[in-house]
């Protein structure tokens, strides 16, 4: 049975960290960014990446 991807390629190559607008890669269900030392837990196939703004 084919695993379905957590985020599509497509997404995936447009997508920039928020903080360092460094490269992020997909790891389990996280995008990292290595730049910035930041990751951001994917949920329903979105990306959560807002700043604490408290």
């Amino acid at each position: 049975m084919k695993e379905t991807p957590l985020i599509s390629n497509d997404l995936l190559k447009i997508l920039v960290c928020p903080k360092s607008g460094g490269q992020l890669k997909l790891e389990s269900d996280r995008l990292v960014c290595e730049e910035s030392g930041t990751s951001y837990v994917i949920r329903d196939g979105i990306p959560l990446m807002l700043d604490d703004f408290s």
